[in-house]
């Protein structure tokens, strides 16, 4: 990590160097000299982070690049929080400027010195590199063992599948099954089948079962199981191809194998497998590269050859390989098979492998943390069937299974196959990673939550025309096609929606972190300690009042979270210590209002107070000239001070009030914002906002603006605000709300901008269907909230033709519509919300219609009294949910004799929601 930390430092400095705002003086200069030495000290890093497990001397090094690195940072950021306090404005600020200008020299010298030091200090470490020649290390006969032997490793665990029997798998039939059918199919062409999933996913598991067959194994000329690995060079790889194709013919194998350059190695490939039908499996690909060079060597004669693939990579997997591929994706097991599993391995002396009655519920909740990774529950199992049984010991076991994964000798093949994943990123990569344990383990992370706070960690650099937020989508994509972050629900047009780490790797994730000093989980047992070196702090559940003790200048990031709801902050406290942080994250913590001292923290890039209960901002707000990101969503804040317009590099203000029921028009809450907010120029993001004469004529001014959200807009701001929307080229995300249920929102002056919206939220009464409705080639979200459209003014044949459609929301949509018939379009429709139609009595779906229809809402509709017909059309539905439905409709379902309950018999879930005696239940009806 120390990689990481110096190219962060160095992108600090260039913006420092860059930015004229900030008043260094002669420190510029020995700013400038740290940086130079650091760059050259740079290229030595990467190498020897590679090899500082296997020397402890390189080790050291490693550290003390780090550290220094982390010096420097506090030095710089000392000198810049000295100066920024001494700043006044006005009269006050020259005559304030006269006074502490002895001041601000002495701190100039003094930071210069320090600065120097640090100069120094680097030079000393670049001198000791060359004593340990890594180079020289990387090229001997021992280096890069640690590697190779984690490599060596993950091949044996994968090369063993071969040899698993049949009882010891589970769960894998269905898939199996299909993978055989892949293998015997008709397609004459050489096909390449793919299979993604996360490290000890059952991958090779899964292809074994099926690469073992006799039903593949008779039907194949020759086969070969590759095991590919980071270290293996393309000649490896088809000298290990030769050698398994030949090896029941081993007169065949040429004697000068081991010599042989690609070239001919090719050669002999396409010679011997000229005119046969073959098998290949290449276990564990990395990159694409491989493919590229690898298949010239497999001829293609038309006769039914294949080749599997299995990556951790879903980029890998989706790679255009040629006529048929399939791709399938390795799931986790499901939580029967899990337990299964689990009790096969730890209570496998047992008559049955039956788990004693007092060990089942820790010994599901062991299980749980594999969240049905099969190499992790033999693992744990097998852990677990080594110890004692009783329920302390493996409660032991269950909290401080962190320090098992790093230190116990039984789980060293979870932590081996899940640290190659790991090792495999980028440093860029690799902080963004290790961010995401800084949230509670299982706890879903908002997709833009987490990269607004990687920009302000400074993990986001921006590339060529892209800026941080864009970088930021690209990291959060690769992260998750490398199956370390897990995805549950999308936003298709920008991005995941939510992700989250698996529990084993969030583990693996916090072991590093802490160990790098990279950031600390904190309980009352860490609140303690005198010293916290770590750089970054995320307290969990901490009863009572919220103390820290020790210095905590060093620390540049403090999050906050409290599912309990009752610790308090002592915030004037904390501020005083945390003068340099960059992230400040207390939501839903128990603070009811800010001190004035937050206006000190002039480092800080992101403030969010999301679900607090405080009821304004602090005038010292408008000091945070850094703020790239403020968010007081779900707060009583009502209205932002003046000075807010001073935040000149602030990118994403959100703002809506507290959250009511979809189902009620005002189901947002947007604040009250300065007339002169149009002066920031820099924001991207603004949500959510009320409406005023000043914002709908001159946001136009706002060129940057990606989302906007306004509310409480009225009839005179309508023909301003679409002049200055269309004018807004990068906006994508739009939401207009009039100041009340019966307002008319007028928006037919819109002309250009909706060929690139992508998300729509009209919520207001509208006479006709605008004429532009039919323009919005990019739209994937549409919601229509209270439109109460007449009866001649039908938006459904204009909307269900738009290319793009995949979420369609309906509130209130009509004004008095009996019957919802969809017969044609919604090509891409994924999610239909359909709610309070009072006088809706039927839907009716026709053959053809939304043909990718995976969720369907019916709220609130108390007159529809019959299932919707057409349902069995639309076979992918998986999921329906009533709220507030008639009682008829709920007996039609339920009823297992009736002929609706036949309709509706396939879809796998059916949920009614409703309410008694002011509490919410709900039950199934599948």
């Amino acid at each position: 990590m120390a990689e990481s930390a110096v190219k962060i430092l160095i992108l600090s400095m260039e913006f420092v160097l860059d930015n004229p705002g900030y008043a260094i003086g002669g420190v510029r200069h020995e700013i400038s000299k740290v940086k130079l030495e650091l760059e050259s000290i740079a290229s030595f890093i990467k190498d020897a982070e590679k090899c500082k497990n296997q020397n402890e001397g390189v080790c050291v090094w490693v550290v003390q690049v780090r550290d220094v690195a982390f010096e420097a940072e506090d030095i710089i950021d000392e000198f810049l929080y000295h100066v920024d306090s001494m700043k006044k404005s006005g009269f006050r600020g020259r005559l304030a400027g006269v006074f502490y200008f002895p001041k601000i020299l002495w701190l100039r010298y003094k930071t210069a010195l320090e600065l120097k030091r640090i100069r120094s200090e680097i030079k000393d470490i670049a001198k000791r590199s060359k004593r340990y020649d890594l180079s020289h290390m990387e090229a001997s006969s021992n280096a890069g063992s640690n590697s190779q032997n984690c490599c060596s490793c993950v091949q044996n665990i994968g090369e063993s599948s071969l040899f698993i029997q049949n009882d010891e798998v589970l769960g894998i039939d269905k898939v199996k099954d299909s993978l055989l059918s892949s293998l015997e199919g008709e397609e004459a062409h050489r096909v390449v089948i793919s299979i993604a999933g996360m490290g000890g996913s059952g991958k090779t598991t899964l292809v074994a079962k099926a690469y073992t067959s006799l039903t593949v194994r008779k039907n194949f000329d020759c086969c070969a199981w590759v095991s590919v690995s980071q270290n293996n060079t393309i000649e490896d790889l088809l000298k290990k191809l030769i050698s398994d194709f030949l090896d029941e013919k081993e007169d065949l194998i040429p004697k000068n194998l081991k010599s042989m350059d690609y070239r001919q190695l090719v050669e002999t490939l396409v010679k011997f497998l000229h005119k046969k039908r073959y098998i290949v499996v290449f276990d564990d690909v990395w990159n694409n590269n491989f493919w590229r060079q690898i298949s010239v060597a497999l001829p293609d004669d038309k006769n039914r050859s294949r080749v599997i693939i299995t990556t951790r990579n879903e980029d890998i997997a989706a790679y255009p390989y040629g006529p048929g591929g399939t791709h399938f994706r390795s799931k986790p097991l499901a939580d029967d098979y899990a337990w299964m599993l689990f009790c096969n391995k730890a209570f496998s002396s047992q008559p049955n492998c039956k788990c004693p009655p007092e060990l089942e519920e820790i010994g599901r909740a062991l299980a749980k943390k594999c969240e049905g990774l099969p190499l992790a529950i033999v693992a744990l199992g097998g852990l677990m069937g080594s110890k004692d049984r009783s329920e302390m010991k493996w409660r032991e076991v269950y909290d401080s299974l962190s320090w098992h994964i790093s230190n116990n000798k039984l789980l060293d093949e979870v932590k081996t196959v899940m640290l190659l994943s790991f090792n495999d990123l980028p440093y860029y990569l690799k902080n963004c990673f290790l961010y995401c344990c800084r949230f509670p383990m299982g706890k879903w992370i908002g997709a833009g939550r987490l990269i607004r706070m990687w920009m302000a960690e400074g993990f986001l650099e921006e590339k060529n025309s892209l800026n941080s937020e864009e970088v930021g989508k690209i990291y959060l994509k690769e992260l998750i096609s490398r199956n370390l972050l897990q995805v549950v629900k999308h936003q298709s047009f920008i991005r995941p929606k939510t992700c989250k780490l698996h529990d084993l790797m969030w583990e693996l994730a916090r072991s590093i972190s802490e160990k790098e000093n990279f950031l600390s989980i904190c309980g009352e047992e860490i609140l303690e300690k005198d010293e916290i070196r770590a750089r970054r702090l995320s307290v969990y559940n901490v009863d009572g009042a919220v103390k820290m003790k020790g210095d905590l200048t060093h620390v540049r990031s403090f999050s906050m979270f409290n599912d309990k709801g009752e610790s308090k902050f002592l915030l004037d406290d904390l501020l005083s210590r945390f003068r340099l942080l960059r992230v400040l994250e207390l939501n839903d913590a128990k603070v009811d209002s800010l001190p004035n001292e937050l206006g000190n923290l002039f480092n800080l890039r992101y403030l969010s107070l999301g679900g607090t209960g405080i009821k304004e901002l602090p005038t010292s707000v408008n000091r945070l000239r850094n703020l790239q990101t403020l968010d007081i969503r779900r707060t009583e804040v009502n209205v932002l001070p003046n000075g807010i317009t001073e935040l000149h590099n602030l990118r994403h203000l959100l703002a809506y009030g507290k959250e009511i029921s979809a189902e009620h028009f005002a189901y947002v809450r947007g604040v009250q914002v300065p007339g002169k907010l149009w002066k920031m120029k820099n924001l991207q993001v603004l949500n959510c906002i009320q409406a005023n004469g000043d914002i709908a004529r001159k946001i136009v001014k706002m060129t940057k603006l990606r989302r906007i959200e306004l509310t409480n807009v009225k009839e005179e701001h309508m023909k301003n605000l679409c002049s200055s929307i269309d004018k807004l080229k990068f906006l994508h995300h739009l939401l207009v709300m009039t100041v009340d249920a019966n307002a008319i929102l007028k928006l037919d002056d819109l002309s250009k901008t909706p060929s690139i919206f992508r998300k729509v939220i009209l919520a207001g009464r509208m006479c006709k269907v605008p004429r532009w409705f039919s323009s919005m080639l990019n739209v994937m979200h549409l919601h229509l909230h209270w439109s109460h459209f007449p009866k001649d003014q039908d938006p459904i044949p204009c909307i269900s033709q738009l290319p793009c459609l995949e979420h369609l929301v309906l509130v209130n949509a009509y004004a008095s519509q009996k019957q919802l018939h969809f017969e044609s379009g919604f090509q891409k429709l994924e999610d239909l919300h359909i709610s309070c139609l009072p006088e809706l009595d039927e839907m009716v779906f026709l053959e053809g219609v939304m043909p990718k229809l995976v969720r369907l809402h019916i709220h609130d509709c108390p007159k529809l009294k019959v299932v919707p017909q057409g349902l069995d059309y639309l076979t992918n539905l998986e999921q329906m949910n009533l709220k507030a439905a008639s009682l008829e409709l709920v007996e039609n379902i339920r009823g297992k004799g009736s002929s609706n309950r036949l309709k509706v018999g396939r879809i796998p879930s059916i949920k009614h929601y409703y309410e008694v005696d002011g509490q919410h239940s709900c039950e199934s009806l599948s």
